[in-house]
């Protein structure tokens, strides 16, 4: 643009002296060895001018024929380097769509071509090729090279650094990251490895001091920094509770300037301040959170912040938290259990019934449960809130990278990353939550309450119970034609053949004048009482069967 608008303004100049002269006429004369040559200005500026042209294309046309051989070899040399970057181009492409026979031809063309030492991106061509191909030792010499020229340093550590991460070699890699983070903090990956490393084995003052570090290169956002500096002081500070309360104290608070929401900074401060016996300032921090953030943590630590409190004073406390956040379900929940505790059902009721409508989630439904089997002790009522609270939705725990936690840590167990626990509702749920409509429905289907069963008064017993007469048995005894004795009795050896049976009625005595008469005989030591059974001495005893009418 400038040189445009330097020949523009160099015509303007020429033509606006051309018309100065014409304004202006005159006669040039010039004696030249004895001649008088006349001119006008005019032909004399024209002339001067088309001299000056053709000294200057003579020299153009000079230096075009000069310098001719160097500008050959430049731009066959341009040519050349044209086509190596071309295929430098077509083979990174390539190893990124993971053709190894593609990337490893234009790696050798670009070789021939370009110099690798004037062109470092060949090394890295060489190291992807390696890599696809399955040679992981040749890519980590490749990136070891890398790593030794400044030029190619922080690119030689990220390839050395992904490399050992992938072989699970992460105290290399913790290395790797470590070396690329002290002589370039402005590398976001680097100092992201290099602060997990140091979160992970729990040097929370190193982390700190990168922190810090990137926040002043502007690696990552200040509200991003300020809430990770938050969450290693609160580590930091959970470390030394007990050991050291005051500094746990110190650490919490300012991770609580940094980010007001931490419900387990707070929890830990108000803590440190209970071991101090300043209840008043361990209340003031949970009530401050509590309004941001209700949170079940933080109530538990609120209502039994007095160990020697009793179940009212607690409730009293609880209700104070629902004053600070109304209509809430944490409050509310809060409130129902002290009320539980206390023995005040209704008010447990009432509360754990608003709960249920607000959010229905399966420790509302196991409270009232709870609250059914201490106060009326109805089995119906308990397994119908049992029944929904298997149905509910779960409870919200501390869940990171799909790992539910029943405390908060500052970085995840499984992929080491910082703040990455949530207070949320934990994945895996097999039903859906309830609706409204549900809810309603199960509150409509509650069983009344069973009246316990009032147990009859004794009939009166009698003075004096008149015996029962008891008629004469009538049997039907088949005897012989010889009288039959009684079966206790040993009877004479028979030798003759019995005669012919018949039928007789006789009359029974009745069966209490018969015991009266007679004392049983025992089996044992007398003869068994079965007529079917011979007797010694007989050969054959007779017959006798008895019919009971």
């Amino acid at each position: 643009m400038a040189k445009i608008l330097t020949f523009i303004v160099l015509v303007l100049a020429i033509g606006f002296g051309f018309s100065w002269l014409a304004d202006r006429p005159g006669v040039l004369s010039v004696v030249w060895q004895g001649q008088l040559i006349e001119m006008s200005l005019m032909v004399a500026a024209s002339i001067i001018a088309v001299l000056v042209a053709a000294v200057m294309l003579l020299w153009w046309l000079f230096a075009a024929i000069w310098t001719s051989p160097y500008a050959a070899r430049r731009y066959f040399r341009a040519r050349k380097r044209d086509r190596g970057y071309q295929a430098l181009s077509t083979g990174l492409i390539a190893a990124g769509a993971g053709n190894a026979l593609m990337a490893r031809k234009m790696t050798a063309r670009a070789q021939g071509l370009i110099s690798a030492d004037q062109e470092p991106l060949i090394h890295l061509l060489e190291a992807q090729a390696a890599l696809i191909e399955g040679k992981y030792d040749e890519a980590r010499r490749k990136f070891e090279a890398m790593a030794q020229d400044p030029e190619t340093r922080e690119l030689g550590l990220r390839g050395l650094y992904i490399e050992a991460r992938r072989q699970g070699a992460h105290e290399a890699a913790m290395q790797y990251a470590e070396d690329a983070a002290e002589k370039a903090p402005h590398l976001p990956w680097a100092a992201q490895a290099a602060l997990e490393f140091r979160s992970r084995t729990g040097q929370w003052d190193d982390a700190i001091r990168l922190l810090d570090q990137q926040k002043a290169a502007h690696v990552m956002d200040r509200g991003e920094a300020e809430r990770l500096k938050a969450v290693l002081l609160t580590a930091k500070a959970n470390d030394k509770l007990e050991g050291d309360p005051k500094g746990a104290r110190d650490d919490a608070l300012q991770a609580l300037k940094l980010a007001k929401s931490l419900v387990p900074a707070a929890i830990i401060a108000a803590k440190a301040y209970i071991r101090e016996d300043n209840l008043r300032k361990a209340a003031s921090v949970l009530e401050s959170v509590w309004k941001i953030a209700p949170h079940p943590e933080v109530a538990a630590v609120y209502v039994r912040a007095r160990s020697g409190d009793t179940a009212i004073d607690r409730l009293k406390r609880a209700e104070k938290l629902e004053a600070l956040r109304p209509n809430n379900v944490e409050s509310l929940f809060t409130v129902a259990h002290a009320a539980l505790d206390a023995k005040e059902f209704a008010k447990a009721r009432s509360k754990a019934e608003a709960a249920a409508r607000i959010e229905p989630r399966e420790s509302i439904f196991l409270l009232m449960a709870d609250i059914e089997d201490s106060e009326n002790g109805d089995q119906g009522r308990v397994r119908h809130w049992m029944a929904q609270a298997l149905r509910a939705p779960r409870d919200p725990s501390w869940v990171a990278d799909g790992i539910a936690s029943e405390k908060w840590l500052p970085i995840s167990p499984v992929t080491g990353r910082l703040d990455a626990f949530e207070w949320k509702a934990p994945f895996g749920q097999i039903e859906g939550p309830l609706e409204n409509a549900d809810v309603k429905e199960a509150f409509a289907s509650l069983p009344p309450v069973a009246k316990p069963a009032t147990p009859k008064a004794p009939e009166p017993t009698p003075a004096a119970v008149k015996p029962i007469d008891i008629p004469p048995v009538v049997t039907v005894v088949e005897k012989a034609e010889k009288p039959v004795k009684p079966i206790s009795t040993p009877a004479p050896a028979q030798t003759s053949t019995p005669a012919p049976k018949s039928k007789e009625t006789i009359a029974v005595p009745p069966l209490a004048e018969t015991a009266k008469e007679e004392e049983p005989v025992p089996f044992f030591g007398g003869l068994p009482d079965d007529p079917g059974v011979k007797k010694a001495g007989s050969e054959q005893e007779p017959k006798t069967r008895l019919k009971l009418f």
